[in-house]
Order: C-alpha cells, then sequence, then structure tokens
C-alpha cells in the first residue's frame, strides 16, 4: 500500500512539473505575442491556472521530502514525552484541515461543474477544469497527512526532515 501511495506522490510532482512548463510555455507565449502584436485572449489566465495547479499538486510530495517549513524551535527544545504528544497533536490536527480543505476543494469542482460557472476573465473557460488540479492536491495533501499519522504509529518518520533534525543536538 505505501509504494502505492509513493507513486501517488510521484504522479501528483510530475503533473505538477508539467504545470510549470505549461505555465512557463504560457508566459513565454505571452511575451512573443506582445513583441508581435498579437492578442491571445486568457493567456494571462492560463498561466495563472497552470501556476496555481503546480503548487497544488506539489503539496504532498514535497511534505514527504521536507520541503514544507516547520518550526522546530519549540520542538527541539522540549523533553522527549511533551515533544512526542505534541507532534502527534500537530500531525492529526494538520490532517483533519487537510481533510477538510480537499472536502471542500471536491465540492467547489461540483458546484461549478454543475452551475456551469465559468472565468470572469477572457478565456471563459470552465472553471472545474483548473480547480480539478487544486482539488487533486488537497486530496493528496489529506493523504500525505494520513500516511505521515500511520508511519508515526508504526514508529517511523514520514517526514524527512524529521529524522535531520532530531539528530541535531
Amino acid at each position: 500500500m505505501d509504494k502505492l501511495v509513493l507513486n501517488f506522490y510521484k504522479l501528483l510532482m510530475a503533473l505538477a512539473c508539467v504545470a510549470m512548463l505549461a505555465a512557463f510555455a504560457a508566459v513565454l507565449l505571452g511575451v512573443v505575442a506582445r513583441e508581435a502584436h498579437w492578442d491571445i485572449p486568457g493567456l494571462d489566465a492560463y498561466a495563472g491556472y497552470a501556476i496555481a495547479a503546480a503548487l497544488f499538486l506539489a503539496l504532498p510530495a514535497t511534505l514527504k521530502h521536507g520541503d514544507h517549513i516547520r518550526v522546530t524551535l519549540l520542538l527541539d527544545r522540549m523533553p522527549a514525552k511533551l515533544r512526542s504528544a505534541l507532534e502527534w497533536w500537530c500531525l492529526a490536527s494538520a490532517f483533519l484541515l487537510a481533510v477538510y480543505i480537499a472536502w471542500y476543494a471536491g465540492r467547489l469542482v461540483w458546484v461549478s461543474y454543475a452551475t456551469h460557472d465559468i472565468s470572469p476573465s477572457a478565456d471563459a473557460s470552465p472553471l472545474w477544469i483548473p480547480q480539478i488540479s487544486m482539488a487533486l492536491g488537497c486530496i493528496g495533501f489529506a493523504l500525505s497527512f494520513g500516511h505521515a499519522l500511520l508511519e508515526r504509529w508504526r514508529g517511523g518518520s514520514f517526514i524527512k526532515a524529521t529524522d535531520e533534525t532530531a539528530h541535531v543536538e
């Protein structure tokens, strides 16, 4: 099961990379279009959608690799028992918050689809299409916190930064 979930994180990260390339292409095309006096409506919106997609899709893999900001100043100065309890509380709280956000991100996609909501910018795209990446990223983020809780329960460490900071004295 771990391998399946880790492959899901890798897939989301690969999609985030594709989204960053799409954002780069949209911005580059915008620059070239301005120089050539072309009008490509909605190009800025597509760049924004791609950047937002990259951000959300990268959330699970970056958590796994310890690339999120963790404030360990307090944790490093606590006794081991209290530190463990606080880490459990932080992981559980983050999991519940991530599930809440994932639920509403998925709901937002559904509402946008059901109401035929379109972008107010020049592209007039159906909003549920770019919102799918946000929902997928949020679902993956919630899954990654659940995975972190499970790893903690097994006695391991999910987040790589935890291993590195635990050995610093």
